[in-house]
C-alpha cells in the first residue's frame, strides 16, 4: 500500500463498500478553525478529528503541539470507528499540514493501513466528487489499541546529535531558520548544524508534493542521500511531520522532533545558530 492516494482512487474503493475510516483534519494556525472548515463541506462519511486537541496534547514545556496523551489519544481514535485492522485515509483542505500529521501519528502508534488523499479537500473537489456539510452521524464504537513506538523518535539531545554527526532537516521558511523573522516562537534561529529543506521548496503551488524525480532531486541537494540517518523537524512539529511523509516517498524513514523549535527554546542552556548556514 503506498501512503498516498488519489481522489479517484479513495472515491472508487468507497462506492464499492471497501471499509475506509475517513479522517477529516483541516487545520489553520490561524484563521478559521478546522471545525469550521469540516461542517461548510468535507468528503460524505468523514469525521472531524481536531489537531490541536485531538492529535497534539496541551501546549508547555514540550512545545506546542507535543504528543497526545495516550490514553486520549486512543479514546479520540475509537470515537471515530477506528479499529486495529482498520484502512484509514487521511485529509485536509490541501495544505497538507493536517493530514501529514495524522498519517504521522496514527503510524506512530501502529496503524499500518494510513494513507493521505492527496491534495486533500481541494484536489476532491477539482475532481468533481461530492462533498457533505454539517456533522456525521456518531460512529460505532471501535477497539483500537494504540501502541506508540512504530515510528523513531527524537528528544532535543537526539536532535542535537543527530545535527552534528547526521543530517537534521528544518522544515521552517528559510527567513525563520535564518533568525532573520520569528511570528510565533519567543526566540528566532535555529538548532546549529541544522539545514535548511523549507516545506514550500518540495510542493507545487497547489500544496502537493513534487513528483517523485523531483522530490529526489530537491532532497539530494540538501545531502539526503549522503548521510546513514536523516531527522526532521520545524517549529512545533507539524510542517516536520509533512517533511517525513516526503522523504517517506523516497524509502526514507525520518525521525520527527515532536517537540522541535518550540521546545528547544525552553532551555536557555541549549544553543542556538542564526543565519543562512547551518552552523
Amino acid at each position: 500500500m503506498t501512503t498516498l492516494i488519489t481522489p479517484t482512487a479513495l472515491a472508487e474503493r468507497l462506492s464499492r463498500g471497501d471499509r475506509i475510516v475517513v479522517l477529516d483534519v483541516q487545520y489553520n494556525l490561524v484563521g478559521t478553525p478546522g471545525r469550521e472548515l469540516y461542517v461548510v463541506a468535507h468528503l460524505p462519511g468523514a469525521r472531524f478529528v481536531d489537531l490541536d486537541t485531538e492529535l497534539a496534547g496541551p501546549p508547555g514545556a514540550g512545545g506546542r503541539h507535543p504528543l497526545p496523551d495516550v490514553a486520549a489519544l486512543e479514546r479520540a481514535l475509537r470515537a471515530n470507528g477506528i479499529d486495529d485492522s482498520s484502512a484509514v485515509a487521511v485529509y485536509d483542505q490541501g495544505t497538507g499540514l493536517g493530514s501529514a500529521r495524522a498519517w504521522w501519528l496514527l503510524t506512530y502508534v501502529g496503524l499500518s493501513g494510513v494513507q493521505v488523499l492527496d491534495g486533500g479537500l481541494a484536489a476532491w473537489v477539482a475532481a468533481g466528487l461530492p462533498v457533505s456539510d454539517g456533522v456525521a452521524a456518531t460512529a460505532t464504537p471501535g477497539t483500537v489499541t494504540v501502541r506508540p513506538g512504530a515510528l523513531p523518535l527524537l528528544d532535543a539531545e537526539g536532535a542535537a546529535e543527530l545535527a552534528r554527526t547526521g543530517l537534521l532537516l528544518d522544515a521552517r521558511a528559510a527567513e525563520r531558520y535564518a533568525g532573520r523573522t520569528e511570528p510565533i516562537d519567543a526566540v528566532a534561529g535555529h538548532i546549529p548544524g541544522a539545514r535548511n529543506a523549507p516545506m514550500s521548496d518540495y510542493v507545487d503551488q497547489d500544496g502537493r508534493l513534487l513528483p517523485r524525480e523531483e522530490l529526489m532531486a530537491f532532497f539530494a541537494g540538501r545531502g539526503v542521500f549522503e548521510h546513514a540517518e536523516v531527522g526532521a523537524y520545524c517549529g512545533s512539529g507539524i510542517t516536520a511531520a509533512h517533511l517525513a511523509l516526503a522523504l517517506r516517498q523516497l524509502g526514507i524513514t525520518a525521525p520527527v522532533y515532536v517537540g522541535s523549535w518550540s521546545e528547544w527554546i525552553t532551555d536557555p542552556t541549549r544553543p542556538i545558530a542564526t543565519g543562512d548556514d547551518p552552523t
